[in-house]
C-alpha cells in the first residue's frame, strides 16, 4: 500500500521498509480550518515499536548506511533534498490540511526542509576529525560514530522544518532513525518516509510511526535498544523524556518551550520594530516555540509603540489557509484553541485589559474552523500567569519599563529562556543587553530570522543541546579516543 493513501483509506506507517497497517488503532486526522476529518492513520502499537527498534537495530548493525562514505552518504541526503523540492506542493498540502498554516508558510516551510537535507548532505561530506596534541610517541586522534539508534519526536506546528532538523543530521552522522510525529501532523512524516526510499535510503534506517506522544512516544523513549532521544515539544513532556533518558543514562535533545521578550527601547525605529512584532507573535497564529510573546517596552515609547501593533494587528486578514491573501489561519487543533480562549478569559478576569481580539472571528465562513484572532493584552504584570506560562497562540502580553536594570530583571524573570528581541539605535547597549538576556537566541533589530547553519536551543527550561549548524551532526554522535604507537613504550 502507498503512504499516499487517499482520503477514506487508513494511512499505513513505515518499517523497515515496508508500508504496515496492522489495522489495531488509528488516529483521525481533522482539518482545524473546516472541522472536517481528512483521513485516518495508523497509530504505532508497543509492538510496532518493538518491530520498528528491531530493524533499526540491524540496519545499524548491518552498517549499509554507516559504513557508506561520508560522500555517499550525502548523494542520498541530496537526492532527498531534490525529491523534497520536486513535490512541494503535496508535503505543503499536507501540512496545510492538518495543522492549519496559510498556504505561503507552508510551501516557504517545505522549501526550508530541503534546504535543510541539502545543508547536512554538505556537511557530512566536508566534516572533518582532529588529530590532537599527543603528550608521548604516539599518534592521537577522534573518531566520530553513530550512537546506532535514534528516535527523533516532533512537533505539530511546523512539522517538515522540524523533521527535516532532526532526521537530516540523524542520517548524516549515520544513524538509524525512528521517527515520530506528532498525532496532528503525522503526513509530511509519512511522505518524507516515501522519498528517502525512493532516494535509496537502505531499509530500517528511516521508520515513520505516527502516535501519541502517551503510548508510541513512551514507548520509544523506554525502549532499550534505543540510545538516543531527540526531542521537540513541551517542557513537561520534555522533563518526563529526561527522567526516563536518566534511567537509561541516554542522551538526549531537547528542544522546549518559551516565553521570549521582544523588547523595544525609546531609540528604536517604532515602525520597523512595529512589524516585527506583529509577525513575531501572530505569524503561524503564534504557534511557535520563539514567538516574541511577551513585549517589553521603554516607558516613554510604550503608547507609541503600542499603538503601532495595534493597528497592525487589527489589519491581520485571518482566513482559510488557502484562501489568497491570508495572513493568518486556524489553530492547529479545536482542544488547544479552547485552551488559549481560556486563558485569555482567566487573564481578563485576573485584570488584564483585552486592546484587540481575545475571541474567534465573526465571519461565518470561519465559523466551523479552529479560529481565533490576534490578541493583545495590557495592564498586567511580568508575574502575572498569562505572562509567565506559554500560550502557544496570537496573544501579546504588553509591559513597560523603566530602565535598562528594571528590563533585563523582568526579561529573565522566567523559568524558559528560548529567544529574545532587542531593538535600539545604541550598538553598545545592544550588544550588552544581548549578553544580559538568559536566552539560546537573541535577535537585535530583526526577529525570528533562522539558519540552519546557526546552533539552536535554550537555557534553563527551554530546552537542553544545540540543533543545527556543523555541530548540529555531532549531536548525534559518540566521540571516540584512538591512540596509534609510534615506537617501543
Amino acid at each position: 500500500m502507498s503512504a499516499a493513501s487517499s482520503p477514506t483509506q487508513c494511512k499505513p506507517m513505515l518499517i523497515d521498509g515496508e508500508w504496515i497497517n496492522n489495522g489495531s488503532e488509528r488516529l483521525v486526522s481533522v482539518n482545524p480550518a473546516t472541522g472536517q476529518v481528512n483521513y485516518e492513520v495508523c497509530a504505532a502499537t508497543p509492538a510496532n515499536v518493538e518491530h520498528a527498534v528491531a530493524a533499526a537495530a540491524r540496519a545499524a548493525r548491518a552498517q549499509n548506511w554507516s559504513a557508506l562514505l561520508p560522500h555517499q552518504r550525502a548523494e542520498v541526503l541530496h537526492c532527498i533534498s531534490e525529491r523534497m523540492s520536486a513535490n512541494a506542493e503535496r508535503f505543503a498540502q499536507l501540512q496545510m490540511i492538518e495543522n492549519g498554516k496559510v498556504w505561503s508558510e507552508c510551501v516557504a516551510q517545505v522549501k526550508s526542509a530541503a534546504a535543510t537535507f541539502r545543508y547536512f548532505a554538505a556537511v557530512c561530506e566536508t566534516l572533518g576529525a582532529e588529530v590532537t596534541p599527543a603528550r608521548g610517541n604516539y599518534l592521537s586522534m577522534t573518531a566520530y560514530e553513530p550512537y546506532g539508534v535514534v528516535a527523533a519526536i516532533t512537533p505539530w506546528n511546523s512539522p517538515m522544518t522540524m523533521e527535516a532538523q532532526k532526521v537530516a543530521p540523524a542520517l548524516a552522522g549515520g544513524n538509524a532513525v525512528i521517527l515520530k510525529p506528532s498525532e496532528l501532523t503525522p503526513s509530511p512524516a509519512l511522505e518524507l518516509g516515501r522519498i528517502a526510499l525512493e532516494a535509496g535510503l537502505p531499509h530500517g534506517v528511516l521508520n515513520v510511526l505516527p502516535g501519541s506522544g502517551a503510548s508510541t512516544g513512551a514507548a520509544l523513549v523506554e525502549h532499550p535498544g534505543v540510545r538516543m532521544v531527540s526531542f521537540t515539544g513541551g517542557t513537561a513532556s520534555g522533563k518526563r523524556i529526561a527522567l526516563a533518558a536518566a534511567k537509561k543514562l541516554m542522551p538526549v535533545a531537547l528542544e522546549l518551550g518559551g516565553k521570549s521578550p521582544h523588547i523595544v527601547f525609546a531609540d528604536a525605529d517604532i515602525e520597523a520594530a512595529a512589524q516585527a512584532i506583529a509577525s513575531g507573535i501572530f505569524e503561524g497564529s503564534g504557534q511557535s516555540c520563539v514567538a516574541g510573546s511577551r513585549l517589553f517596552v521603554q516607558r516613554s515609547a510604550y503608547q507609541r509603540l503600542l499603538g503601532a501593533v495595534l493597528n497592525i494587528a487589527r489589519s491581520l486578514r485571518v482566513d482559510l489557509p488557502d484562501a489568497k491573501g491570508a495572513q493568518m489561519g486556524p489553530i492547529a487543533s479545536f482542544a488547544h484553541r479552547d485552551r488559549i480562549a481560556g486563558m485569555v478569559i482567566a487573564a481578563r478576569n485576573a485584570g488584564a485589559e483585552v486592546l484587540c481580539g481575545g475571541l474567534a472571528p465573526g465571519d461565518v465562513r470561519l465559523a466551523r474552523g479552529a479560529f481565533y484572532l490576534p490578541t493583545i493584552l495590557a495592564d498586567i504584570e511580568n508575574n502575572a500567569a498569562i505572562a509567565q506560562e506559554e500560550i502557544f497562540g496570537p496573544v501579546l502580553c504588553a509591559m513597560p519599563f523603566e530602565d535598562e536594570d528594571d528590563l533585563i530583571a523582568q526579561a529573565n524573570a522566567t523559568v524558559y529562556g528560548l529567544a529574545a528581541g532587542v531593538w535600539t539605535a545604541d550598538f553598545a547597549r545592544a550588544y550588552r543587553v544581548a549578553r544580559r538576556l538568559e536566552a539560546g537566541t537573541v535577535w537585535i533589530n530583526t526577529y525570528k530570522q533562522l539558519s540552519i547553519a546557526t546552533p539552536f536551543g535554550g537555557y534553563k527550561e527551554s530546552g537542553l543541546g544545540r540543533e543545527k549548524g556543523i555541530s548540529g551532526v555531532r549531536l548525534y554522535q559518540q566521540t571516540k579516543g584512538i591512540y596509534v604507537g609510534l615506537g617501543t613504550p
